[in-house]
C-alpha cells in the first residue's frame, strides 16, 4: 500500500517542478499581457473597418473615376475568361494531335483532323470576340451609371468614419488600460507568492551545496561504465556562467556519453553533477528524471537530427515547448481555455525564436525535405524554446559546408549574448571550436587530458598526440 501511495502522490521534486512551471507561465503571461490586449483592440478595430468599408462602398463608386473603374472591371473579367478558355485551346490541340497520329499510323490522310482543329480554334476566337463585345457594353453602362463623379459625400462619410474609428481606439485604450492594470496586479501577486515558495526551496537547496558565484555546472568524478567498458572515468570540470565551453576528443572518447549523463539519458555509474537552475537554486541533477531536466534550465541538440519530419517547422518548436505546459491530461483532453491560452503564448514564443534564427518563412513548411542546413537551424531553434540557462550542442557543425559553419559560429555567439545562456559544445570541427569557445576540455577514453583556453589546448602536447595529431620523427 505504501508503495502504491508513493507512486500516486507527487514527490517533493515533482511538486517543485510544478511550482516552477507556474512561475514561468505567470512570467510569460505578464510579458505578453500588453500584446494580448493590443491584439484584442486590433480585432475590434478591424471589425469596425470592415463595417465602415461596406458603408463607403456605394459612395466610393460615385466618387471614383468611372472610366478607370470600368476598365479595371473589364480587364479582370477578360483575364478570368482567358484563363478558362486556355484549357479549351489545349483540348483542341490534344484532340487534333491524337487524330493526326492515328491517321498517320493507319496510312490515311490526316489533313481533315487539322481542319477540325482550325475550326474549333476559330470558334474559340469568335466566342472571345463576342465576350469582349458584351464587356464593352457593360463598361459603357458602368460609366453611365450614377451620373458624374462627385466625391463630396464620400469624403464627408470617410471623415466621419475615421473620427469614429479614432474615438473607438481611445475608448478601447481606456477600457483595456484598466483591465490590464487589474490583471497585472493579480498576476504579480501570484508571482510574489510563488517567489516566496521558491525562495524557501533555495534555502533548502543550500543544504545540497553551494557553487562558486561564477560556476553554472559542476561535474565531479563522473563515471559511466557499460559492463567492463569505462566510457567516462572520473571526469571533473566546471562550466562558468556565460561562457562557451568546448568538449573535444577523438571518436569514442566519451563526449556524447558525458552529455547523456548530464541530461539524464544515462544514469551515471558514479560522480556528482550540480547545476544552478534558472530559479537560482543549486540542484543535484541525479535527483531528476530525464523529462524534468529541461525544466531546470538545460536543453540540448542532437548529433543526428531528431526532428519530427512529418509535421511543420512551427509544430516541431511547439512540441519542444509542451513540457513547460501547466495544463494536465484532463485539460488537454477537454480542450479547456487554459490549454488554448498556453498554446497561443507558446506559438507567439515559437515565432520569435524562428525570427531570431531567420526561419520565419519556413514556419509552415514540413520538416521533411528541407535542406540539411535549415534542419540544423531548426534543431537549434527547438533548443531555444526551453528558456534554458545551459544549452548543450552535440556536433552542431556536422554535415555543414564552410559558409554554413561560419554562420553557425556567429549564431552560437548571438545565442550566448542575446539569450544570456551558457553553451556546452561537443564538436570535431577544430576551426569552429577554436574560434568560438572560451574554455576547452579535451578528453580521451573518458579521462581528462587537459582543460584551459583555446591557446593552451592548441599548445598541449598530450592533446596533440591524442587528438590533433603530431608529426612523427623521421
Amino acid at each position: 500500500m505504501a508503495k502504491i501511495l508513493d507512486n500516486l502522490l507527487p514527490s517533493t521534486a515533482q511538486r517543485a517542478v510544478k511550482l516552477r512551471q507556474s512561475y514561468d507561465w505567470i512570467k510569460t503571461e505578464l510579458s505578453e499581457l500588453d500584446a494580448v490586449y493590443e491584439a484584442k483592440k486590433q480585432k475590434a478595430l478591424d471589425s469596425f473597418i470592415v463595417k465602415a468599408n461596406k458603408k463607403l462602398a456605394p459612395l466610393a463608386y460615385v466618387a471614383c473615376d468611372k472610366a478607370e473603374y470600368a476598365d479595371s472591371i473589364m480587364e479582370k473579367k477578360l483575364q478570368e475568361y482567358d484563363v478558362n478558355k486556355y484549357l479549351s485551346y489545349r483540348a483542341a490541340n490534344h484532340k487534333a494531335a491524337k487524330a493526326i497520329f492515328k491517321a498517320i499510323n493507319a496510312g490515311e490522310d490526316w489533313s481533315g483532323a487539322l481542319d477540325v482543329m482550325k475550326g474549333e480554334v476559330e470558334k474559340i476566337r469568335s466566342d472571345r470576340a463576342a465576350f469582349v463585345g458584351k464587356l464593352r457594353l457593360k463598361r459603357e453602362a458602368l460609366i453611365a451609371k450614377g451620373g458624374a463623379s462627385d466625391p463630396t459625400e464620400y469624403n464627408a462619410m470617410r471623415t466621419k468614419l475615421e473620427a469614429e474609428r479614432d474615438d473607438l481606439s481611445k475608448a478601447l485604450d481606456e477600457k483595456y488600460e484598466a483591465v490590464i492594470a487589474k490583471k497585472r496586479a493579480a498576476l504579480e501577486a501570484k508571482l510574489e507568492k510563488i517567489s516566496g515558495q521558491i525562495e524557501d526551496n533555495k534555502a533548502r537547496s543550500a543544504k545540497i551545496g553551494n557553487l562558486p558565484d561564477d560556476v553554472l555546472l559542476s561535474v565531479k568524478g563522473l563515471k559511466m561504465y557499460f559492463g567492463g567498458l569505462k566510457a567516462v572515468d572520473d571526469l571533473t570540470f566546471d562550466v562558468k556562467k556565460g561562457e562557451i565551453f568546448g568538449l573535444i576528443g577523438p571518436n569514442g572518447a566519451g563526449k556524447t556519453t558525458v552529455f547523456n549523463c548530464i541530461t539524464r539519458f544515462y544514469d551515471a555509474t558514479g560522480g556528482e553533477m550540480y547545476f544552478e537552475n534558472k530559479y537560482g537554486e543549486v540542484v543535484d541533477l541525479r535527483n531528476y528524471k530525464v523529462h524534468d531536466i529541461i525544466l531546470q534550465g538545460i536543453s540540448r541538440t542532437f548529433q543526428n537530427i531528431e526532428l519530427v519530419k512529418e509535421v511543420s517547422v512551427m509544430e516541431n518548436l511547439l512540441v519542444a515547448g509542451t513540457r513547460a505546459y501547466r495544463s494536465g491530461l484532463v485539460v488537454h483532453a477537454l480542450g479547456l481555455p487554459l490549454l488554448k491560452k498556453e498554446e497561443k503564448l507558446m506559438r507567439q514564443k515559437a515565432m520569435r525564436v524562428l525570427k531570431f534564427m531567420g526561419l520565419e518563412s519556413y514556419a509552415n513548411w514540413l520538416a521533411f525535405g528541407l535542406p540539411y542546413g535549415i534542419l540544423k537551424k531548426v534543431e537549434i531553434a527547438r533548443a531555444l524554446m526551453a528558456d534554458a540557462r545551459l544549452i548543450i550542442m552535440d556536433e552542431p557543425a556536422a554535415g555543414l559546408n564552410d559558409s554554413e559553419t561560419a554562420e553557425l559560429t556567429e549564431t552560437i555567439r548571438r545565442i550566448r549574448d542575446e539569450f544570456g545562456v551558457t553553451i556546452l559544445l561537443v564538436e570535431h570541427d577544430m576551426g569552429l571550436v577554436m574560434n568560438v569557445c572560451d574554455t576547452v576540455c579535451a578528453i580521451s577514453f573518458g579521462q581528462m587530458l587537459a582543460i584551459g583556453t583555446t591557446e593552451e589546448i592548441q599548445k598541449n602536447k598530450a592533446v596533440q598526440e591524442a587528438y590533433l595529431g603530431v608529426e612523427e620523427d623521421e
